[in-house]
């Protein structure tokens, strides 16, 4: 006789659920001691800030609504300098001359920082010499920059010494309305590339070499990681870059106003010096201010379709 004995099954045990973790709280600011620090740091610069920028833009723009006098009466009467504004001749001429402006200046700005950083970004005795000589135009005077510009592009000038020299007739490169404007160009970009090629260089410097060296593993020659690894790791560089420099070229006014005035013939007479001719010249601040919301509208405009083409993020 067999018997047979089935032992019971062991209890399943159910795993516990974990314990959710307690929410935490965010302290507000002031119970923080690093951000009281924080904004008793950054407090004067966003002061100064909202005192000699944000306040002037936003009271130009009212100003552009009005008649303003110099016994600070002020009279709203609407969109009438716009009005005016889109019927003046002068205006369309300065619009085009700034847009013209813009197109010679922001290619070669952008072409040149970026040579000047790839140049940069080599591991040589003495680098950072040059780099900081590369600089210095930056930080120089921008009247000095106008003023030595004037006599190298001069009709006695260096330049046309040179073509003579070559059996080239002088060109006037301030005085000729087709020559003025790339002359001023140049200027420009000699006067800011330094700052530019910094900020490219550092995005460079930030790409990784392991990328680099695995293309040339594959046999990649400098061109093509250039083109392939350099350019496409470098677009949030390129992209305030050229934000940098679109601001710059719609909003130059120091250097055409000691080199040319405005001349010749109205050549570089751009829209920010129609503000400082109309504001300063005639008194006219509400017309000036209005030509002031029209330029801010523009340079938004132009900021924003080159975020879309430049900036946009994969």
């Amino acid at each position: 006789m067999t018997v047979s004995t089935t032992l019971p099954a062991p209890p399943v045990s159910t795993p516990e659920p974990p314990a959710a973790a307690p929410i935490r709280r965010r302290r507000p600011w002031w119970q923080s001691k690093e951000a009281i620090s924080a904004y008793i740091f950054i407090g004067p610069m966003v002061l100064l800030f909202a005192v000699f920028r944000i306040w002037p833009a936003l009271y130009g723009i009212v100003l552009a609504f009005g008649d303003y006098t110099l016994r600070r009466t002020f009279t709203f009467i609407g969109l009438d300098h716009f009005v005016r504004l889109f019927q003046d001749p002068i205006f369309w001429d300065a619009l085009s001359v700034t847009m013209i402006f813009a197109a010679i200046q922001m290619p070669m700005a952008m072409i040149v920082s970026l040579a000047m950083a790839q140049l940069c970004n080599r591991v040589m005795r003495g680098m950072a010499v040059y780099r900081s000589i590369f600089f210095l135009p930056t930080v120089t005077s921008s009247v000095l920059i106008a003023l030595v510009f004037m006599w190298i592009f001069s009709g006695a000038g260096p330049i046309n010494a040179l073509l003579e020299a070559i059996g080239l007739e002088p060109i006037g490169w301030l005085t000729d309305r087709f020559w003025v404007l790339p002359t001023l160009a140049i200027l420009s970009v000699w006067s800011s590339f330094g700052y530019n090629m910094l900020i490219l260089l550092a995005g460079m410097l930030a790409i990784p070499q392991e990328y680099y060296e695995a293309a040339s593993l594959d046999g990649a020659n400098g061109w093509r990681k250039f083109w392939h690894i350099t350019l496409p790791n470098l677009k949030p560089a390129l992209f305030f870059v050229l934000i940098i420099e679109t601001i710059k070229s719609l909003q130059t006014f120091d250097t055409i106003f000691v080199m040319t005035g405005g001349g010749p013939a109205r050549g570089s007479y751009t829209l920010t010096f129609m503000i400082y001719d109309q504001g300063f010249g005639y008194f006219d601040f509400g017309y000036a201010s209005a030509v002031g919301v029209v330029l801010l509208i523009i340079t938004l405009a132009l900021s924003l379709i080159q975020r879309r083409l430049v900036g946009k993020s994969e």
